[in-house]
This record gives structure tokens, sequence and C-alpha cells, in this order.
């Protein structure tokens, strides 16, 4: 009657959208943000100051992080790398299921080695020859500082594997030697047991397994008390190349080289040593397990000499694996590393090769060639957010990860 429309009468009752939308409580408020996709969301922050504040936060980002491939957000839900927003890592993850990257070759050395790497937040740690060496990133940049800043020495032979903890490096070397060097300061000590080469180590908490060409494994205690003490030998009648201890330290699985008539991947508790589990039934003569790592204490990832990528779930079935990935071009698989989520890259044994896998996808997701001057495996290599570091025979590759620049040859 007095002229206004119902459409003026509603606006006067609820006040403009964007203005309803921030009466709202912030929690409600990102709960709604959170089911956009990637696009909307980036839109939707470009509409006011308000929405681009919400838009950016880590709560609205959640969900699409942890599906997507190495934003640091694990299956369980823990944050790798929460110091860095997860929208950012979201935008990165986009590159890396593109295969967009910058290739740089870091460093080259003449004799022909087996590197070994590990990353702990913004140090490298790469063994050359009978030397481990630390080396500086940039912080946030993901940069290689070429002068070395520390180095682990003691080994008479060439260091074949090493594990850090918070406060110790623990390498085993083919001189049959376990050396503990502290990493606070230049104190080691040296382990002797196994009479020949030890090709590989894993540590957690208070506990060493190391593993040996004498077709042994051996259980150590790293206590303030007691370190270096052998607490048992386990005879595994076949050369063991790989082990890794669960995360709640009560197992831990041996990976051998399938030259006997036993299954290469067997689970012994760690206190008494007795076997638990062999996990497979149907390995091949010569199907070697070259690498093992656990993304849960019921869950873990194995390669090696059979091509194969496979995943078990210890609560299912020992017998057979859940999943498996099979390398294209028939090559050996000598490392990878898991997100802790979705994504496995591993390096092949042929031509410096890297493959990338999402394990919702039966075939490879990306792969990147790194040299093709010689035909090297991949040694060893680790990941973060934005960048893949592996190791070759004479060469230390890196892949950013960030989106600047051309993208690397594939």
């Amino acid at each position: 009657t007095d002229g206004t429309s119902h459409a003026d009468a509603a606006a006067s009752v609820t006040g403009p959208p964007e203005m309803s939308l921030f009466r709202l409580p912030e929690d409600v408020l990102y709960l709604i943000l959170s089911y956009l996709d990637f696009k909307s969301l980036i839109r939707l922050s470009q509409v006011c100051k308000k929405l681009y504040h919400f838009a950016n936060g880590d709560a609205v980002w959640r969900k699409i992080a942890k599906d997507c491939i190495n934003t640091g957000v694990t299956r369980q839900g823990t944050d790798l790398y929460s110091y860095i927003s997860l929208k950012s890592r979201v935008r990165v993850s986009h590159n890396w299921a593109q295969g967009k990257c910058n290739k740089d070759a870091l460093l080259k050395w003449k004799p022909y080695l087996l590197p070994w790497l590990q990353l702990d937040r913004d140090v490298l740690y790469l063994s050359q020859a009978a030397e481990i060496c630390a080396y500086h990133l940039r912080t946030g940049r993901g940069k290689f500082q070429r002068n070395r800043f520390a180095v682990f020495s003691g080994h008479h032979g060439d260091v074949c594997r090493f594990v850090l903890t918070d406060t110790h490096l623990i390498s085993a070397g083919c001189d049959g030697k376990i050396i503990v060097h502290d990493r606070g300061n230049d104190l080691s000590m040296e382990i002797f047991g196994h009479n020949q080469e030890v090709n590989c180590i894993d540590c957690k908490g208070n506990v060493i397994v190391s593993g040996s060409r004498d077709k042994s494994a051996r259980v150590w205690t790293l206590s303030s008390i007691r370190t270096g003490e052998c607490l048992n030998t386990i005879p595994t009648f076949d050369r063991v190349w790989s082990v890794a201890i669960s995360p709640t330290i009560c197992t831990f699985v041996t990976g051998t080289a399938c030259c006997k008539d036993f299954t290469p991947l067997r689970i012994w508790d760690t206190e008494r040593c007795q076997l638990v589990s062999c996990l497979g039934a149907e390995f091949r003569r010569g199907a070697g397990v070259l690498d093992i790592a656990y993304e849960s204490p019921f869950q873990l990832l194995t390669c090696g000499y059979d091509t194969y990528i496979r995943y078990w779930d210890l609560r299912v079935c020992s017998r057979k694996c859940v999943m498996e990935w099979e390398e294209p071009h028939d090559s050996a698989l000598y490392c990878m590393q898991t997100d802790g989520n979705h994504m496995i890259a591993a390096g092949t044994a042929h031509h410096g090769v890297v493959r990338l896998w999402d394990k919702r996808k039966t075939r490879c997701l990306r792969m990147f060639q790194l040299t093709s001057a010689i035909s090297s495996p991949v040694y060893s290599l680790r990941f973060n957010t934005s960048h893949l570091y592996a190791a070759l025979a004479s060469s230390l590759y890196a892949l950013d990860f960030n989106g600047t620049g051309p993208r690397a040859r594939r």
C-alpha cells in the first residue's frame, strides 16, 4: 500500500548478502567455506578483504588439502608442515600433480658411489663414500648451499645407510661397523657385531635395528646407560637389504634378498625377537626387498628388485598385499618415500628415473628423468612439500615444484 516492493522489504530486514554472512559465528562461516572447491575459494577471496581473510584460513583448506597429494596432511590427520599455510601447499600440490617443476643438478662427483639421503627440515644429509655431509637449504625456498657445514666420519669403507633421530645420526657401513654420532657435538661411538657389511639401519626411541650381508639382524639399545649394547641377534638365513621399525617400536620388519626358501618380508617382535608373521607368499626367487616405509603401526610399503611397490595392511591380511603398483619399464625400485596420505615417490634402476604415484590410481602419475648421460639408479630420494631431492651414482638432483620457471622434461 505504501509503494514498497517485497524485494525492498526483504532487503530492509536481512540487509546486504555479505553483511548477513558476516553475522554468522566464525566457526559456522569456516564450516560453510570448507565445502567449497579450490577455484571457488580463490574467487571468493577476491570479493572483499573480510572474505579474503576467511578464505585464506587453514580451517577452510584442510579438507581440500587432505584430498591433494603431498600437502603434508597425513591420513591420520597429522600436519607435517604446520608452519606453511595450507592454501600455499595446495597450490604447490597442483604443480606436483601436473609435473610442473624446475630441475637442477646440485652436486656432481667423479667416482661412482651408492649415496643415501636424509632430510631434516632445512638440512639435507648426503653420504659420499665414507663420509656423511650436511648442507643447509635456504628456508622457504629450498635453495641448496653447496658448502657443507658438518661432516660425520669414522667408517673405513663406504656408508651403506644412515638414519636420523632428534639427537643422533646413526650410520651403517660396509666395514661392518655402526657409528652413533651425537648431532649436538663431535662425540661418536663405534658399535661392532656384524662380520660383513651392514646394509641397512633404523632407529626409533631407544632401539636400533641393523641388517647385514652376514645373514643376520641385530637389535641394539640407545639408552643412555647401555648405549651400543646388543640385545638380540636374529639369524635370517639370507642377506638383509632393508629394515624398518614400527611406529609403536613393538615390532620391526626385515627385507631380505629372497635367495633362500624364505619369504623376504618377515615381522619380528622387538623385545623377544621372535617371528610374528611373514608377509606375502608368492615372491619369485631374487625378489629382494630394498626399501620399507611404515605409514602407521598397521600399514607399510615395500619395494625392490621385482619392480613392484606393495602396500600392506596388517589388520586385513599378511599373506597378500592390499594394493600394488608395477614399474612400467620393468626396472627394479631402489628407494621410495610416502607423504603419509596419497603420494608415493620411487627411484628406479635405470636412467635416473623418479616416478610419482597416486595411490588412488593404478597408473603412474608422473615420471621425471633426471639424467640421460648415464644409466644410473636413483639410490635414494627425499621430498618435502615443495622439493624432491634424488641421489644418483655421481650426482645429486633437485626438483623444485614451487611453480616458477620452465617445466622439467618428462
